[in-house]
């Protein structure tokens, strides 16, 4: 694909504001946690890399109910801290 447009991702979300949110959280998937992209390359920045997964139907709004790295490491340090809480009550 050379050149992906709005119309293209919007075949795979329900609206424009959807599309912002589920190609940013994609895009910050692959820059920042590693995530492998489902696209060639092709030399395309994260963003692009986003945008064309999406278009290609390989990403939806289904990403957005993932929790995010910041959820799960909450989640884990909470459940450590009441770990740490039910063994050392006087803390």
């Amino acid at each position: 694909m050379a050149r992906v447009t709005i119309e293209d991702c919007l075949e795979n979300v329900d609206n424009r504001f959807e599309l912002v949110m589920v190609s940013s959280k994609r895009a910050r998937q692959i820059a920042m946690l590693g995530k492998e992209p489902m696209v060639p390359l092709e030399n395309d920045k994260p963003t692009v890399l986003a945008l064309r997964e999406i278009a290609e139907g390989h990403v939806n709004a289904s990403i957005l109910e993932e929790p995010t790295q910041e959820e799960t490491e909450a989640l884990a340090l909470s459940a450590v801290q009441d770990g740490f809480e039910q063994h050392n009550p006087e803390f």
